[in-house]
């Protein structure tokens, strides 16, 4: 695992070098995410979708963050759907490294650099996270990140042409 591995909330400036990653890797991630439109990988549809989400930051819905390594972008780390609720306080965990990146335990880092802003900065109790049954390489990340798996969420996601089933992750951030 590298220790040099950071997390930060995104910025707009990030668009650019996310464009060229997502552009790159449209064939690694395509079992693994869903379709997009062709500006989805420019720094233009890039930049719309980062103002998305740090407008959702704002209204405390999703901390939105990208991953760096030596000084770069090299991928994106997301809590999403945050509920703050006394009652609830939950959000969900999703990621992705760039194909030139992985391997390298940055994944690992980040899910773990997540957790401590989950617990730290945003008060939640519980962290979520969804795999595609198949992506053995993410489950690996989050088992030793302390999630287990809870379930499997039945053709859940539209994935590379077919409905793909989810296997659901949980971990208790402690009280």
């Amino acid at each position: 695992m590298t220790h040099s591995t950071t997390i930060r909330l995104i910025e707009p400036t990030d668009a650019a070098p996310i464009a060229v990653h997502r552009a790159r890797d449209i064939e690694a991630f395509r079992r693994w995410e869903p379709a997009q439109p062709a500006d989805y990988f420019t720094p233009e549809g890039q930049a719309e979708r980062i103002d998305a989400l740090l407008a959702g930051h704002k209204a405390g819905s999703v901390w939105p963050g990208v991953i760096i390594a030596d000084g770069e972008v090299i991928g994106q780390i997301t809590i999403g759907g945050i509920l703050p609720q006394p009652h609830l306080r939950r959000g969900s965990v999703g990621y992705w490294i760039a194909s030139t990146a992985q391997n390298q335990g940055h994944a690992g880092r980040a899910v773990e650099l997540a957790l401590r802003v989950m617990t730290d900065d945003l008060a939640l109790h519980r962290a979520e996270a969804s795999t595609n049954l198949e992506n053995l390489p993410s489950q690996r990340v989050l088992r030793r990140n302390g999630f287990t798996p809870y379930g499997v969420a039945h053709a859940s996601t539209f994935l590379d042409g077919a409905w793909r089933d989810g296997l659901l992750w949980e971990r208790i951030l402690g009280d």
